[in-house]
């Protein structure tokens, strides 16, 4: 019966310990499993934190860079104006509604005095001349809201999370092949030996 069936419960770092029936396979077993995960942990910390500060400093980036400037809606938005909570005419009575906020071509003129067009989201049924609220890149063109620095953190925090583990798992499955092959060498030459012992064992306990 193969060697294979033997298999004794699990002792932990029996590759570093001495062992007269340790091999040279066995120690570069160990080895190559220190590599794999010294490589794992490395890879993955490197690559979360360089992904990390990477989306934090673009996020910072952009705080500075966007800017809030008021538009004008260019023609009556689709929907009922009943949806707006109490319009006073204000940029900021139109974006503190909480009804519902629909597509709608709007205008604006950023610092150079050149004049901008785009779509953004308004209260449904605004009027023609309603004033907005939209954010704008350096050069002009229209743009998200950017993150705040509480959910710039979080986001680099997952990105950088998600990076580390797609890098750690690379080193990490080489390592898994590679000591799978190892041990399956490891078995075979067991079991070659014992095929090859095994019958003289038996007569010298018979």
């Amino acid at each position: 019966m193969p060697l294979k069936a033997f298999r004794g419960p699990k002792v932990w770092l029996w590759r570093w310990r001495r062992n007269p029936l340790k091999r040279r396979a066995d120690t570069m077993e160990a080895w190559v499993l220190l590599g794999a995960w010294l490589l794992t942990l490395l890879a993955g910390v490197l690559a979360g934190l360089a992904a990390a500060r990477s989306v934090e400093d673009g996020l910072a980036r952009e705080r500075v860079e966007w800017h809030p400037v008021v538009a004008h809606v260019m023609d009556k938005a689709p929907g009922s104006a009943a949806a707006k909570s109490g319009s006073s005419g204000s940029s900021e009575s139109s974006d503190s509604s909480n009804g519902e906020r629909v597509w709608a071509r709007v205008g604006w003129t950023v610092a150079d005095g050149s004049a901008h067009t785009g779509q953004a989201r308004v209260p449904a049924g605004s009027k023609a001349g309603t004033p907005v609220t939209v954010w704008t890149d350096p050069q002009g063109h229209l743009v998200t809201r950017p993150a705040t620095t509480s959910e710039a953190h979080l986001r680099s925090a997952l990105i950088g999370g998600l990076v580390g583990l797609s890098a750690a798992a690379v080193p990490f499955v080489a390592g898994l092949v590679a000591r799978g092959r190892l041990e399956r060498r490891r078995m075979d030459r067991w079991d070659a030996e014992w095929a090859r012992l095994g019958p003289q064992w038996g007569r010298m306990t018979g």
